[in-house]
This record gives C-alpha cells, structure tokens and sequence, in this order.
C-alpha cells in the first residue's frame, strides 16, 4: 500500500506545482498607455509581447477582422 500512497502524494505534489505556475498575463503601461505585455509562469517572466501585434490585440480584446488578420 506504501506505493499507491506514494504515487498519490506525488500526483498531489504535481498539481500543486501546476497551480504554482499558473499563466498569467500582465499589461506594461506607460504615460498612459500599453508599452508590452509580460507572459509570466507563476513569478517568472517567460516572455514580452508586442501590444500590437496580432497576439497582443488578441489578449488585450481587440476586436480584429479577418480581413485585419490576413493583412
């Protein structure tokens, strides 16, 4: 039993970790508006992007045409 116990507290351990590292996305704003957007797991930066790009519309809830995205 000493296995299946142990399989189950590391599965715990796991989510715990996964819920830790949790995506999140935060808007960079200067003299009033939106320089970049950090993509961060838990409390490290993955990665910076461009609020102007498709990308960054998209998360910032910018309303795009198809037209607007094949251009």
């Amino acid at each position: 039993m000493s296995d299946t116990k142990s399989e189950t507290n590391e599965v715990a351990v796991a989510a715990a970790e996964q819920v830790a590292e949790e995506v999140s996305y935060h808007a960079v704003e200067k003299n009033g508006s939106i320089t970049a957007i950090w993509e961060m797991r838990g409390r490290k930066h993955v990665r910076t992007i461009d609020p102007r790009s498709a990308e960054g519309r998209h998360l910032l809830g910018g309303q795009e045409s198809s037209e607007a995205a094949a251009g």
